[in-house]
């Protein structure tokens, strides 16, 4: 179990409105949560996402409850077994986004600068469902451990966003699923909520507007896979080395953990028009 520090004072700074975005399979979309529906009444939660500043400083926070945890620079997100990463790069070459891509859909972890006072996600979760509610995607509300829960149903997928307030930061999970595999007891959002729950929050002391993505740094390992396999594209591409047998490639591919793994693909486009790399874990 983690050891905990003093948690830090609340105090009376306004709350916000995020103005971002989620998948709509490769793609993104907003929510909103209609005025007048009560849905913040937060059930027991027993974990996180912690915020680094309450632990324990000797605790080795890449060991997590539910599995070995990926430092994200401003989040620590436990990996699932069997899960594959699937980095999002912008168009300036940056990592944009890591998501989760495990048997039964994506789940992707992102912190947002936040003011200290709680309240965030509820004023975000009411600007999020119109914006959806605009592309025709079908939304609803639910109660989940930390409050409520955006549930939209669209052509390409079922998603379901969980907001979570802390001091200056507010975590945003989003998870993407088959048509009716998102269900609040399924096993795609059990195994979200327990990857938030054993997350951590590398807030920081940088002055960030509120609503600001907090910086995503890729581990060392990532980042030579991510360069390899830009590289490897670049040669196939000028005609110079051709394509290496499957097992070449995997022998090549190393994951995180120092086993063998497949050689990611070449990157595509989402919609957003960001690169998206698929990486062996």
């Amino acid at each position: 179990m983690i050891g905990r520090r003093k948690k830090k004072p609340e105090d009376d700074s306004r709350g916000f409105a995020e103005d971002t975005k989620a998948a709509v399979a490769a793609g993104e979309a907003e929510l909103e949560v209609e005025s007048g529906e009560d849905y913040d009444e937060v059930g027991e939660v027993d974990g996180g996402p912690h915020d680094v500043e309450d632990l324990d400083p000797d605790d080795d926070l890449t060991v997590g409850e539910t599995g070995t945890r990926l430092d994200l620079g401003s989040v620590l997100v436990p990996m699932p077994p069997g899960a594959q990463l699937q980095v999002e790069m912008a168009p300036n070459g940056s990592p944009q986004a890591v998501h989760l891509v495990t048997q039964h859909g994506r789940i992707t972890v992102a912190a947002y600068a936040a003011p200290k006072s709680p309240g965030q996600w509820r004023e975000v979760a009411g600007d999020l469902a119109e914006s959806l509610r605009n592309d025709n995607a079908g939304v609803s509300i639910e109660n989940g451990p930390w409050g409520r829960e955006v549930v939209a149903v669209t052509p390409n997928a079922d998603l379901r966003f969980i907001g979570v307030d802390g001091y200056r930061w507010m975590v945003r999970c989003v998870v993407a699923g088959p048509s009716g595999g998102n269900t609040a007891g399924s096993e795609l959002v059990v195994t979200a909520r327990a990857i938030l729950r054993d997350s951590v929050v590398k807030r920081g002391t940088e002055p960030n507007p509120v609503r600001t993505p907090l910086p995503v740094v890729l581990p060392e390992a990532l980042v030579k896979q991510l360069a390899a396999a830009h590289q490897q594209q670049l040669a196939q591409q000028e005609g110079a080395v051709p394509q290496e047998p499957a097992e070449q490639q995997t022998a090549a591919g190393g994951a995180l953990d120092g086993s063998s793994a497949p050689a990611a693909p070449p990157q595509r486009r989402g919609e957003s028009g960001s690169a998206m790399q698929q990486l062996g874990r």
